[in-house]
């Protein structure tokens, strides 16, 4: 065997035992890291502040809290405009976006490296074509960004406004986005477990956003936001809110949809 040749083996077989490794090796950390789930100090603060925490159940419970601690050890939280971000910060916003995977035996989030902080909305540029190649720059004012698969930008002061009399949370929306960029696209089809199952909920996605339409141009108030209408992204997201922030209501009034996003999740948070 000639030195180039060992060379190109002894490469290949490196690479072979970093595919196979690596894997492992996350296995293991997160093992390590579940182990430390939130005290009772944790735990207190989690019941005061998120009702789903306080309904959900005990085996759920316990599974949110190990994927709490994974999240914490594995994530970066920065915080902008001279924010700093508290461990109580970290903990409630890992909460709720945790609770979009406990239906799922992946961890989900592999991707994401940092949750950037804002106190209050925050301005981003934005640069878009039209199909006729005319170029539009403008500026945004946003509560919350899934800028790409490595970070999600928030707002502080919209985090807080979750649990209101709106269904509404932005944690839960941007996460929504999320897992929907995860998945290769923008288009309110998240990870499902085979083609049929995405084709179905994206008929389902599709007739409920075009109800959604239908109630806004007869100048009715929906239930849901508003802009949920804008694409099927939106909608996903804003959906997820309603099915996570008040299930039962979403149940009610929109039984197809819910059924949906329950079949989606592998979760029944109206049963909780």
């Amino acid at each position: 065997m000639n030195t180039a040749f060992a060379v190109v083996v002894g490469a290949g077989l490196l690479l072979i035992a970093v595919l196979v490794g690596q894997p492992l090796l996350v296995v293991r950390r997160r093992a390590r890291l579940a182990g430390a789930a939130p005290g009772r100090r944790d735990r207190a603060l989690l019941r005061r502040h998120l009702p789903q925490y306080r309904r959900l159940p005990a085996p759920l419970r316990r599974r949110l809290e190990q994927r709490i601690a994974v999240f914490l050890g594995e994530k970066e939280f920065v915080g902008c405009r001279g924010l700093t971000v508290t461990p109580s910060m970290r903990l409630l916003i890992t909460a709720q976006a945790c609770l979009l995977g406990l239906g799922r035996d992946q961890h989900g989030y592999d991707r994401l490296r940092a949750v950037l902080i804002y106190p209050a909305q925050f301005v981003v540029p934005e640069r878009w074509e039209d199909e006729d190649g005319v170029v539009t720059e403008e500026e945004r004012v946003l509560a919350g960004q899934a800028w790409d698969v490595s970070r999600i930008l928030l707002s502080w002061a919209d985090v807080r406004q979750a649990g209101g009399a709106e269904p509404y949370n932005v944690v839960i929306h941007e996460f929504a986005h999320y897992l929907d960029h995860e998945a290769g696209g923008d288009d309110g089809v998240p990870w499902l477990p085979s083609a049929a199952a995405r084709e179905q909920w994206r008929t389902l996605l599709e007739r409920e956003l075009a109800d959604l339409r239908a109630v806004i141009a007869r100048g009715a108030e929906p239930w849901l936001d508003p802009y949920a209408a804008e694409d099927a992204g939106e909608f996903f997201a804003v959906a997820s809110e309603a099915f996570f922030e008040q299930p039962r209501e979403l149940a009610a009034r929109h039984p197809q949809l819910y059924r949906g996003l329950a079949a989606g999740y592998g979760l029944d948070p109206a049963a909780w």
